[in-house]
């Protein structure tokens, strides 16, 4: 018989007129695995929305057949999109498990209710995530909230590789949670030599920083460059590198009013100069985050 199908599971209710965004795949009949072309559209998507964050999925199922079988193929294409997209966007931890109601207006076209809907919010909206979903906060418990960051991104190449980029979790909560006036070394960031280039191995770091900026929309910061082996910075290349990283953060949607660069050239070493070593050069050669305002 024809039956209209909705699986309760991984549902949550819009309740706040806060910016909220939804993307469906949709499936052939009887089938839970992409077409190839939903398949190229979800990585497409996903490349495309690399800071969002899920917070619940519809799994729908408008199928000729029993109730059981309807709900077996509704929990295959859910698991089928939760598997591809779980290391690649961020996931609200707890989503599995809150059910917040109905929300669906069937289409007398039976094929757009083959479909999975994924409900996400961007960046911007982070700070409003449990309004969104309707969950009241005692505040007395507001004073210290754990922000949840990622362990790694991923991002699809347009030849059909994929990028991957491992983020260092305890440095981003420890900049979220630096006073004012605190800096933080950028460690591990490599450029090119003589020019503001970031090296590929090093990629992951800038993306920390956007990471943390995107989830603390108060957080204000300078970008602090510094030189290593030589007194004068004739290339003005540590201010060329502060400014290289604003950019990018100011291209992927960081208000440029929460950013300042500096360079420092080589004026603030740790290690005098000329450096004993590699290890003392590579100390003296950094970038620098200094917290503003927050």
């Amino acid at each position: 018989m024809k039956l209209n199908f909705l699986l309760l599971l991984f549902l949550f209710s819009i309740t706040s007129v806060i910016a909220q965004e939804q993307f469906s795949i949709y499936f052939e009949s009887n089938k839970y695995e992409f077409t190839p072309s939903e398949s190229q559209r979800l990585s497409l998507w996903i490349n495309e929305n690399p800071m969002i964050k899920v917070l619940g999925i519809h799994g729908f199922c408008d199928e000729d057949g029993s109730f059981g079988f309807n709900d077996t193929l509704a929990k295959k294409r859910i698991n089928f999109v939760y598997n591809v997209i779980k290391d690649k966007v961020n996931i609200r931890e707890d989503f599995k498990t809150r059910s917040f109601g109905e929300l669906h207006s069937y289409s007398k076209i039976k094929a757009e209710n083959r479909k999975v809907t994924l409900f996400y919010i961007e960046s911007k909206d982070f700070i409003h995530e449990n309004e969104i979903l309707g969950i009241k906060e005692n505040p007395t418990k507001l004073s210290k909230v754990a922000i949840q960051y990622p362990e790694k991104l991923v991002f699809d190449n347009p030849d059909g590789s994929q990028s991957e980029y491992k983020l260092d979790v305890d440095f981003m909560q420890k900049m979220s949670e630096a006073s004012i006036g605190e800096k933080l070394k950028l460690e591990n960031l490599n450029f090119q030599i003589n020019t503001y280039i970031v090296v590929p191995n090093s990629k992951g770091k800038i993306y920390e920083l956007l990471v943390v900026m995107q989830k603390n929309p108060n957080l204000k910061i300078e970008i602090q460059g510094h030189l290593c082996c030589m007194p004068v910075d004739r290339l003005d290349l540590s201010t060329q590198r502060a400014k290289a990283i604003n950019n990018f953060l100011v291209a992927n949607g960081i208000n440029e009013n929460r950013l300042t660069f500096k360079g420092f050239g080589s004026s603030q070493p740790i290690y005098t100069l000329p450096e004993k070593d590699e290890t003392q050069r590579a100390a003296n050669r950094r970038v620098e985050i200094m917290i503003t305002n927050r």
